[in-house]
């Protein structure tokens, strides 16, 4: 889930920067800040994307030995926090033997080889794909897919966090096998349809002969 977020941080202004610094804090901070929480994970804002505003600095500081100045800041930042049966879509870009990695934003995440289909998946080391046993179906870096979050562990950085998802559900999976589901679906409401405008046509015939 995207997200607009107020957090707090403390930035390092280094002595290079100085004379822009003085020409326009806010700038220099808010350049100083993409480069070192894009990527950051913020424990209650999430995978920080951009610094869309800084709307407070506070009182410059140095710290022995070093020649840079410390300010703590307030600021705005665009993140991503992904959200426990959050529904996403986004593109495969690696296939393994235990899975599929799925990127989405700005993150990755992960489908285990038992969360792809209701089908046995059974790797394919030649062609580097998943393949179904029964369905036949077919998964390979690349495929668009769409997927349920079941499992959220985020660490330090978007890399080294950790998400699992799943698309073992009805309307989820890769866009191909949802559009079949779809079809399926509609031409069993169409027989349905159908079948009632029979029932219903039978039911007049009945009453007219009875006239």
């Amino acid at each position: 889930m995207y997200n607009l977020a107020t957090i707090e941080d403390t930035v390092r202004v280094p002595p290079n920067r100085f004379k822009k610094f003085n020409e326009n804090p806010k700038r220099v901070i808010a350049s100083e800040l993409e480069n070192t929480l894009t990527g950051k994970v913020d424990k209650d804002a999430g995978v920080v994307l951009a610094v869309t505003n800084v709307k407070r600095i506070g009182e410059g500081r140095i710290v022995m030995g070093d020649g840079a100045f410390y300010y703590d800041v307030v600021l705005d930042v665009l993140a991503y926090k992904p959200v426990l049966h959050e529904i996403v879509s986004g593109l495969v870009t690696e296939i393994t033997e235990f899975g599929a990695f799925v990127s989405f934003g700005p993150v990755d995440g992960l489908i285990h080889v038992s969360q792809i289909t209701e089908d046995f998946m059974s790797y394919d080391s030649k062609n580097v794909q998943l393949a179904g046993k029964e369905s036949k179906k077919i998964l390979k870096a690349g495929d668009e897919v769409v997927a349920r979050i079941v499992t959220v562990s985020l660490k330090d950085r978007a890399f080294s966090s950790k998400i699992g998802l799943t698309m073992r559900q009805p309307y989820l999976g890769k866009v191909e096998w949802i559009e079949e589901e779809i079809k399926k679906a509609e031409k069993v409401e169409e027989k349905e349809d159908v079948s009632k405008k029979v029932k219903v046509d039978k039911g007049k015939i009945k009453e007219r002969l009875k006239k």
